[in-house]
This record gives structure tokens, sequence and C-alpha cells, in this order.
């Protein structure tokens, strides 16, 4: 992290070689994971925890549509059976012990149904297994900030590829060029979409974009250390099924296991209220397959240690 700072003026200046040595490994990814209009519901699940979630909240909709139709049945019945002009002499009794035991019973019940598919659930999420991957997010105002602490191949150094991403609008990612065709910072006009294509994002995507996104691949277990430098910050990605605040001084962890298949650019947003520019910190991952993953890992370690990795690929060229 050290190093890419001290070197960001100079990677800056070579922004347009940069830029599309960022995308080398993403192209024909198509944009999975990003909101899309007048559509509701989930973002297409990507793992086997997002799987879950999924089918979690489509059994509790159920349970509690259950329960709304029942309550709005029952204050029905009341309202028409027992109102005053139906019922001029209403019941006098205080209580009724067989209904008090249902309603505390079956409640009970109920929560113990819920529980005993809902807990796995969470334990599955909170049981980190030994990854293939192991990544240190570090949260920062207002960015992200990588480090590949071990890549997943052999004669991979530590750290070999720190990097920090920027959503593309903040004043890291654009030139002067940029500047003088009319590119603003934070704002998504004619100008900033050609910024956008340059990095291979589409117009619609302007707030999710970042600079340098996180690369993974598909059916590899990736383990996420989430921490941050300043203040809390939160590392999401809806169709990952996956969501840990980074706290200052500590160091969480979550992990994920993209479905091969499902390669494709997946886009999240900082989750927890961090300051004045909070809305500005996205988070793009990009899922890929092993093969170009390998190969964004060599070039990356090249971009940014200045060497190559050991491994094949790297032989190879």
């Amino acid at each position: 992290m050290t190093f890419l700072k001290a070197s960001a003026a100079a990677f800056f200046g070579l922004f347009t070689a940069g830029a599309a040595w960022a995308q080398v490994a993403v192209e024909g990814l198509t944009s999975i994971g990003k909101p899309e209009d007048r559509l509701m519901g989930w973002q297409p699940s990507a793992t086997e925890l997002a799987d879950d979630i999924h089918w979690l909240d489509g059994m509790l909709l159920v349970i509690i549509t259950a329960i709304t139709l029942f309550v709005v049945a029952l204050l029905t019945i009341v309202a028409v059976r027992y109102n005053r002009r139906t019922n001029p002499n209403p019941a006098s009794f205080t209580h009724n012990t067989p209904i008090e035991v249902t309603w505390t019973i079956v409640p009970i019940i109920i929560l113990v149904f819920i529980g005993a598919f809902s807990l796995p659930v969470l334990f599955k999420q909170q049981e980190i297994p030994e990854g293939d991957i192991t990544i240190k997010v570090t949260g920062y105002q207002w960015y992200w900030g990588y480090d590949y602490v071990d890549a997943g191949v052999e004669g991979y150094e530590p750290s070999t590829i720190s990097f920090d991403s920027y959503m593309i609008g903040h004043p890291a990612t654009l030139t002067a060029e940029d500047s003088a065709a009319g590119a603003i910072e934070y704002v998504n006009n004619a100008a900033m979409v050609d910024v956008l294509a340059r990095y291979g994002y589409a117009p619609d995507e302007f707030l999710l974009a970042t600079d340098q996104a996180v690369v993974i691949p598909t059916g590899k277990i990736v383990v996420m250390q989430v921490t941050a430098a300043d203040v809390i910050h939160s590392w999401t990605i809806p169709s990952f099924g996956v969501k840990q605040d980074g706290i200052p001084g500590r160091l969480a962890e979550l992990w994920f296991e993209v479905d091969e298949g499902k390669e494709g650019i997946y886009f999240g947003q900082c989750s927890e209220l961090c300051g004045k520019d909070h809305a500005y910190m996205p988070i793009t991952v990009k899922a890929v397959t092993q093969e170009q993953y390998e190969d964004w890992l060599n070039r990356a370690s090249l971009e940014f240690a200045g060497k190559p990795l050991n491994m094949t690929v790297a032989a190879a060229e």
C-alpha cells in the first residue's frame, strides 16, 4: 500500500496505459450485480451464501404472509360479527385460557421453526473456511485499499499486489485531458461517459464503477480480511450475500465462493455511513476464469511490483 501511494503520481501520469491494463482480465465480461431500473427483488445470486439468503427470505415471506392474512381475517370477523349494531350486548368474560395458551405456544413454534433454518445460514457465513485466496481490504475516507495477502498461486509474495480503488469520477481517476474535455468530479456528464467507456463500463454504471477492481477466480474460496483506517466502513457485495463492517484497529473476515460459470462484474457500496463522501465509495469485483485470473495476476504483479510471478503463465510470456 505504501508503494502504491508513493507512486500514485507516476501511475496516473501513465493513465491511459494503466486503464488499458486494468481491463486485460475482463474482456467479454458482463455486468451482473447492479441495480436495474423498474425492477424489485434481489440481485442475481452468484454464491451458495446468496442462494441460502434468497431461499430463507422466500420462506420467511411465506410465513409472514400467512400470519398477516390470518390476523386480517380475525380482525375482519371481529369487526363484522361483534360491532355494536350486530352485538349490542358484549360478553363480560375477562380471559380465555385455551386461546391464551394457543397464542403463546404457536408463536414459539413458529420462531423455533424459523430459527432451525436461519441459524445454519448465519453459522455458514460466520464460520470462515480455509481460503484459496486471501485479500485484505481497508476502508478509507473515501476509497478502498486492497492487498492480495495470498493470491492462491505458487511463488506469490504477500502483498506483491496492493492497490487503491477509487470511484470513476473521483479526482484521482481524471486526467488533465479529461478535465479539458469537460469531465467534472462526481458529475455524470457526456465527458464522464467517455471516461467510463475508457475503463470498459456503461454510462449507467456511474457511481458503481471503480478504476481498479478486485479480480478473483470462480470456483475458489476467497477470504476477505476487512478493516478500516479512520472510521467504520462496510464492505458488501449483494450478489455474493456478504457484508462486513471494517472497524479501525480490528480485523474481521468474510468469505465467499463465486459459482463456476457465473463470471462477470459485480458491484457493491460502502454500507456504513462514513462521512460526506460515503455515497462515492463503490466496490467492484470481477469474477473470471482461473486462466484469466492467473493472467491478470501476473500482469498486476508486473504493474505494482515490477516483477513477474514465479508461475507458468509468467514463464510463457
